[in-house]
Order: C-alpha cells, then sequence, then structure tokens
C-alpha cells in the first residue's frame, strides 16, 4: 500500500464520488479507480460499494478509512518534525501539554535552553485527551501530569514542578471580582458551570458547593465552552490555576478551599540524557523564583 493510494482512499471517503475525488488528486478517473481497486485487493475486502459515480463506504471501509486518517497525520507529523531537525539540532525532546497555558514559564524555558544548550531542539506537543497514552507509547519525553495520574505507572520518573489552587473565573465587572478571596457563601444564588472532564480535587469542591443546595448549576463540555458562557455572563466557574493563560480577559479570584493540584512532570526512567536533565533543571527553577505568581 503506498501514500498515494491512501491519499486516494481518504479523499474518495471524503468526495463520495469517484470523478470528484480523482481531479482534486489530479489524475484520471480510471487511475484513480484502478489504485482504489488495487488498494482493496491488498487488504482483503471492500471499503467502498459502487453505485456508478458514487461510492459509499461500507461497514469495514468507515473504520479502515479513520485508521488511514490517523496514520496520514502522523506521517505528516513526522515529515513536518523531520524538515524542522535539520542539521542545526542534534537531538529533539518532545513536551506532552493538555493545553498551551498549563506550563506557563515553557517559552521562557525553551529560551533559556536555547542559549546553553543550542543544538537540541525542544517541541510543545498539544494533546488534551490522550498525552499520557502518548508519552507511555514512548512517543514524548516528557508529558504534564497531575498527581492523581502518576500512580502505579512503572519505568517513569516523577519530577515535582507546582501546586496549583483553584480560582473562582468571572467577568471583571462582577461584583466578586473586588474581593481577594471568594467563600463558599460568596456564590449563594450564583450559578455555577460545572464539569467538562474537571479534574477529581475540582469536582469534590463542586459537588460540595451543589450539596449545600444553595446555588444553581449546569452542565459545561470543556473549559473553552465555559469561559465562552462566562464571557456571555451565564455564570461564574471554578477552575485549576494552571488554566489561567493571564491574557486579563476575565477576573481569577482565589477561591477559599483545601483542594488543590500537585502538578508534575513525568519522563521515562530509562532517558538519562543530560540535555533533559538540564531542560527540567531550568523549567523547575523557574517556577521556583516564581513566589509570587498566583498559580
Amino acid at each position: 500500500m503506498t501514500t498515494k493510494q491512501i491519499d486516494y482512499c481518504i479523499e474518495l471517503a471524503r468526495t463520495l464520488n469517484f470523478s470528484r475525488a480523482a481531479e482534486n488528486m489530479f489524475v484520471s478517473q480510471p487511475t484513480f479507480s484502478y489504485q482504489i481497486r488495487l488498494m482493496e485487493e491488498e487488504i482483503g475486502f471492500t471499503i467502498f460499494d459502487r453505485n456508478g459515480k458514487g461510492a459509499v463506504l461500507t461497514p469495514a471501509g468507515e473504520q479502515f478509512v479513520s485508521y488511514l486518517v490517523n496514520m496520514r497525520e502522523e506521517l505528516k507529523r513526522a515529515i513536518e518534525q523531520g524538515q524542522n531537525f535539520s542539521a542545526k539540532y542534534k537531538d529533539n525532546i518532545t513536551i506532552s501539554l493538555m493545553v498551551r497555558q498549563a506550563v506557563y514559564f515553557l517559552p521562557e524555558a525553551m529560551r533559556l535552553f536555547a542559549e546553553e544548550v543550542p543544538e537540541v531542539q525542544i517541541t510543545p506537543l498539544f494533546q488534551y485527551e490522550n498525552g499520557l497514552e502518548s508519552f507511555l507509547k514512548n512517543e514524548t519525553d516528557i508529558v504534564f501530569a497531575l498527581k492523581e495520574q502518576t500512580k502505579q505507572i512503572p519505568g517513569i520518573e516523577v519530577h515535582d514542578l507546582f501546586e496549583s489552587h483553584i480560582y473562582l473565573i468571572t467577568c471583571h465587572d462582577d461584583p466578586l471580582a473586588k474581593k481577594n478571596l471568594v467563600k463558599e457563601k460568596d456564590l449563594t444564588g450564583r450559578t455555577l458551570m460545572v464539569g467538562g472532564g474537571s479534574p477529581a480535587a475540582l469536582r469534590a469542591v463542586q459537588q460540595r458547593l451543589i450539596a449545600g443546595g444553595k446555588i444553581d448549576y449546569f452542565n459545561s463540555a470543556d473549559h473553552d465552552t465555559t469561559l465562552t458562557n462566562v464571557a456571555a455572563k451565564r455564570g461564574v466557574c471554578l477552575a485549576p490555576g494552571f488554566l489561567n493563560d493571564h491574557s486579563g480577559q476575565f477576573a481569577w479570584i482565589p477561591f477559599d478551599c483545601k483542594e488543590s493540584f500537585s502538578c508534575k512532570l513525568l519522563t521515562h526512567k530509562n532517558d538519562n540524557r543530560e540535555s533533559l536533565s538540564r531542560f527540567l533543571a531550568i523549567l523547575k527553577q523557574l517556577y521556583k523564583d516564581a513566589v509570587a505568581f498566583p498559580l
């Protein structure tokens, strides 16, 4: 199976029309159809049911194409990474994050590291859901994780990075934005957005507030949806400090509770590169020096 055949198959799955797919791939329809047929003969099942010039994915074909799309994306990423990995660099360190703002000092750490070790490239990789899984497959070198995610995982080193607290997020013109510390009683009669993949510590606080029966609440799909709802003044929310991008768009006020998040970096136990150790040291020192920085 060639990469050209994979591209043809993905394009046909997108258009479900042989003529249009062939035109989009700049080949004749007979050539296009022949390559699809060769592909089906190789894998041993029908990917597309034909109907004149049209095509419909078979159930097996639908699943197969989803694998091809993922494979093509991985190949594209590998090629792009290879292009970036020019003669200037001798090595690469990949760090996986759920969101860009999770490790706020990462850009500064990358800058300082480049001054010390210019021959090693640092590559951020943003994986909202499967970062830990990718790390455990040895696809990345470092992953940002919370303490509860690090239990009973063999073959890893756990590095303390910082302790993150819980904040109330609201618009700047909200009366709560004038407070230095928000307490549970301050939310009486307010609408709190909950859910959206909240970490365990945050869910505990949300459930405690809901159980008190003094607030309204509704579920929000994810953090971006929640912030959109906050901006629309549909309610307020609680969030870990590590999600704060410090853009100033919203007021982030410390929330009075005992729960917090122990933020860690994980590396592979058998990865003893000196450059990796130096990068971790730079990043941890930046957090250590940021005593008054809200986390």
